[in-house]
C-alpha cells in the first residue's frame, strides 16, 4: 500500500503546472490504473523494498542509543535523538528516494513505455552514478537532510506525548489498539511538520527525467514554485500522503514496541517500567521508545 500511495504523492507533487494531468489524489490514483494498469501503481517498489529494513534498523537502533546517551528521557531529549536519527539515515534514504522518484516518473500516462531509461532501482543508481557521480546519487541530500532531521524529532516526541497521554501500560487490555493509534498519528504529525520540504525534495529529485533540467537549486525551485502555482504547490499530494502515514507508522511503532517487550530477559511484559523511571532505576525496562 505505501508504495502506490508514494507514487500517486510523487506525481501530483511534480506535474506540470501549466499541463496538468491529474485534478486531485483520487483522479491520480484512477489515470494511473487506467493508462498504466494497476503494475503503474508499484514502479519504484524495489528501492524501498532493499532500503526500508536498514532505514528502521538506523533509525530505531541511533534513536535508542542517543537517549541513552543523554541519561534523562524528557520531551527536548525525545526530539533530540529522534533528530540524530533522522539525519543519520538520510545516507541510504536518499539515494532510496532518488531511484524510487525516477522509477515512478518513468512512462507517466503509457502502458507501454516504448522507451525504458531504467530496468529497476538498482539500474537507476548505477546509471545516475556512471553519468554525475556521488553528487548525482545523493542528488536532493540537503532537503532530505532539512525534512527528515527535525521529522523524526517531531515523529519520536509525538509518540512519547502520546503513549504517555493514553498510559499504554503492559497490562492493559487495551495497548494494541493504543499504540496504533499513537504510531498512526505520530506518523502524520511527522509529516505535517516537514511536508513543504518533501515537495520541494521530489520536484529536485525528478528534475533532469526528461532531460532538462529547470532548477538550479532549493531556493530556485522554492521561488518558481511559489511564483508559479502559490502557497498550495506545497500542499501537493498531501492527502494520499496522509492516507498512507496513519496505517504504515501505526503498524512500525506497535510492531516495533510489542515486540522489544515480548524481548525482555524475562520473557515477560511485567517489568515494563513507565518512561520516567529510566533515570532512577536504570535496569528496568520501560514501554517507551527510549529504550528501543
Amino acid at each position: 500500500m505505501g508504495n502506490l500511495v508514494s507514487t500517486v504523492k510523487v506525481r501530483l507533487q511534480v506535474q506540470n503546472v501549466n499541463k496538468p494531468m491529474y485534478r486531485g489524489t483520487y483522479h491520480c490514483f484512477q489515470s494511473i490504473v487506467r493508462q498504466e494498469s494497476m503494475f503503474g501503481l508499484y514502479k519504484g517498489i524495489g528501492s524501498p523494498m532493499m532500503g526500508l529494513t536498514f532505514i528502521n534498523a538506523i533509525v530505531f537502533g541511533v534513536q535508542g542509543n542517543a537517549m541513552r546517551m543523554l541519561g534523562r528521557d524528557t520531551p527536548l531529549n525525545q526530539f533530540l535523538a529522534g533528530a540524530a536519527a533522522g539525519t543519520i539515515q538520510c545516507i541510504i534514504c536518499c539515494p532510496m528516494e532518488l531511484a524510487k522518484t525516477r522509477m515512478q516518473m518513468q512512462g507517466t500516462g503509457e502502458k507501454k513505455s516504448s522507451k525504458k531509461m531504467y530496468k529497476n532501482s538498482l539500474d537507476c543508481l548505477i546509471r545516475i552514478y556512471n553519468k554525475e557521480g556521488i553528487r548525482g546519487i545523493n542528488r536532493g541530500m540537503l532537503t532530505t537532510v532539512i525534512r527528515e532531521t527535525p521529522g523524526f524529532g517531531v515523529y519520536f516526541l509525538s509518540y512519547d506525548v502520546l503513549t504517555r497521554s493514553l498510559g499504554c501500560e503492559p497490562d492493559d487490555l487495551y495497548i494494541i489498539p493504543k499504540l496504533l493509534f499513537a504510531g498512526g498519528m505520530s506518523g502524520i504529525a511527522s509529516w505535517l511538520s516537514t511536508y513543504p520540504v518533501d515537495v520541494i525534495k521530489s520536484r529536485l529529485q525528478a528534475d533532469g527525467v526528461g532531460g532538462v533540467n529547470k532548477y538550479n537549486g532549493i531556493m530556485d525551485c522554492v521561488n518558481q514554485s511559489w511564483q508559479k502555482e502559490g502557497w498550495r504547490v506545497f500542499t501537493r499530494g498531501l492527502t494520499s500522503t496522509l492516507l498512507r502515514a496513519f496505517p504504515v507508522n501505526a503498524t512500525t511503532f506497535a510492531t516495533v514496541t510489542l515486540f522489544l517487550m515480548y524481548m525482555r530477559d524475562d520473557g515477560s511484559m511485567n517489568d515494563c517500567e513507565p518512561a520516567h523511571q529510566l533515570v532512577q532505576e536504570p535496569q528496568q525496562t520501560q514501554l517507551q521508545t527510549t529504550s528501543l
